[in-house]
């Protein structure tokens, strides 16, 4: 009798000790964030596109263009993007998929091939849309976005904290 007493208070306290510990350590996800809102993302966009435009100081008739440049832009853009969001989940199917290990490769080896040439017309894309916006920016305009264009880059990079590459092999003679 007294070994099953001394058992049921021994697990009184453990469980005891485990209730105290859980609401100590707090909710399971906290610390978590929340995803921001559409709202929250437009009001943060259109703050970024505003302190944009500011430090180029653009014209009225700029600015209006610009975003006319901008909505073309997407236009051109939004068929590339579906098409490789498409092929990207055509490669999640095949590998999980159940057929052959090197037919999976030889697939996915052209489903690659194929995303190469979608990323490839996007950054052409990419490219002509800043040209057409370059040419609406006045010399100093354009001096100011270059040097907006290297902090960027600086602050990119600062972010991205990857190690420089291996120095390559001497080769043996």
């Amino acid at each position: 009798m007294k070994k099953l007493a001394i058992m049921m208070c021994t697990a009184c306290i453990l469980a005891g000790s485990g209730v105290i510990a859980a609401e100590t350590t707090g909710a399971p996800n906290e610390g978590i964030k929340n995803p921001p809102s559409k709202e929250e993302i437009m009001n943060r966009r259109k703050a970024h596109e505003a302190a944009f435009e500011q430090k180029l100081g653009l014209t009225e008739a700029q600015k209006i263009k610009a975003r006319e440049l901008r909505i073309q832009g997407r236009q051109k853009m939004k068929p590339v993007l579906e098409e490789i969001k498409a092929k990207k989940q055509e490669a999640r199917m095949v590998k999980m998929s159940r057929i052959a290990v090197q037919m999976q490769e030889e697939k996915l080896a052209q489903i690659d091939k194929e995303l190469a040439v979608l990323e490839k017309k996007a950054n052409e894309i990419r490219k002509q849309n800043m040209k057409d916006f370059e040419a609406i920016l006045t010399k100093d305009q354009k001096k100011i976005l270059k040097n907006m264009k290297k902090e960027g880059r600086k602050n990119f990079e600062r972010g991205h904290h990857c190690p420089p590459p291996p120095p390559c092999p001497e080769a043996s003679n």
